[in-house]
């Protein structure tokens, strides 16, 4: 039977052993290596740890567990890409705030959900540091402030844009899918989830009970009770409808070329494609130009569809449809599918020019208002 040798060692109360079968010499190199190891922040949990070390223990151990896949990559991507490459091989207690303010900056005139996320992460990382003791000083994360960035607002699609919509949509491939989101207020990852067994066309209904989970193609409950709900079908569309056939569990909507339920890429190339016909729709010019083989070839050198018309806006136009309607504040709310009314609420705000021209003729102001909407309050 060969002989075991130990090598002990004490660091920062804990004890630690490294083994060999060879020699006593062994046993000790490498309890010396794992020793540097630890005290370079290489190995373990503890305060002299590296951020990059600290930051994936964070992530699999805080995060993995309670959040979805899309929130998770979301996680990793801001700690692979950005936290890690400037500051990853400080360590942990070596981090100060201005380390941390300085990778918000350069972040700065970017989209504003982005740069909120990435300071998010920045600050669930180090207060679990210092909830875990790993961090004695001040939590260096705790005053980040953000730079100057862009916020994208949400918004009804115009007049125009819902005229060269829906001629372009009667057509497209994809038109339905997104005409019913325009029609029934569906979330993407809503109209993706829908299956046959989800139409009531006896009551013109749509039951929304699954999603596709963003950032997969995982179909999921929605991620509140507010979501499950049932939708009424309008004329529209209730024929566009009638006239797709498929098994209770197939889906509705399904990619050209395959024939199966689309994943957020193909929804994302389909919606790319419509939107790119709406511009040439619109007025979108085009002009020849001779390429690098030499050959003339059409480019657009000028697009006209507005860059924010977006999959979004179609629920949100479906939203301020109800409020021109005269729909309340709270069976909208439930159409939605909002779990807090106050988010309908913030849409019921934006005011309609006609509502406005038509709270002019009600309260006796006639010079202002367009023929078109005097006639449509005296039908």
């Amino acid at each position: 039977m060969s002989r075991l040798y130990r090598s002990t060692f004490r660091y920062q109360g804990k004890k630690y052993e490294r083994t060999s079968t060879k020699s006593q010499r062994e046993a000790d190199k490498k309890a010396s290596q794992l020793k540097r190891d630890l005290e370079n922040g290489k190995v373990g949990i503890s305060k002299q740890m590296k951020l990059s070390v600290w930051a994936y223990e964070w992530l699999d151990t805080y995060k993995k567990p309670r959040v979805g896949e899309k929130c998770y990559k979301e996680h990793k991507r801001h700690i692979e890409n950005i936290i890690i490459p400037q500051i990853g091989n400080l360590r942990l207690g070596d981090v100060t705030d201005i380390h941390l303010q300085k990778i918000l900056n350069e972040k700065a005139g970017g989209s504003y959900s982005n740069v909120k996320y990435l300071r998010d992460t920045i600050r669930a990382i180090f207060s679990k540091a210092k909830e875990s003791r790993l961090i004695t000083a001040h939590n260096p994360a705790e005053f980040l402030t953000m730079p100057n960035t862009t916020k994208g607002t949400h918004r009804s699609i115009t007049e125009e844009e819902r005229q060269h919509f829906l001629e372009i949509a009667a057509s497209h491939p994809a038109g339905l899918m997104f005409k019913t989101m325009l029609y029934c207020g569906l979330r993407t990852g809503e109209v993706t989830g829908l299956s046959f067994k989800d139409i009531d066309f006896e009551n013109h209904m749509l039951k929304i009970v699954a999603a596709m989970e963003s950032g997969t193609n995982n179909l999921k409950a929605p991620k509140t009770a507010a979501g499950v709900r049932k939708v009424p079908i309008p004329d529209a569309i209730y024929n566009d409808l009638l006239r797709l056939t498929g098994e209770p569990f197939q889906p509705v909507f399904v990619q050209q070329t395959t024939g199966k339920r689309h994943t957020e890429t193909s929804r994302t190339k389909a919606w790319r494609s419509l939107k790119k016909a709406i511009d040439d729709s619109m007025g979108a010019e085009w002009k020849q130009q001779i390429a690098k083989d030499g050959k003339k070839r059409w480019t657009k050198v000028k697009s006209v569809v507005a860059d924010d018309f977006v999959p979004y806006c179609l629920r949100h136009t479906y939203c301020t449809d109800l409020q021109a309607k005269g729909v309340s504040l709270k069976v909208a709310s439930y159409l939605m599918g909002h779990a807090n009314i106050n988010v309908t609420a913030n849409i019921y705000t934006h005011i309609t020019e006609d509502a406005i021209n038509e709270a002019a003729t009600l309260i006796g102001v006639t010079s202002g208002v367009s023929n078109k909407n005097k006639n449509s309050i005296s039908a």
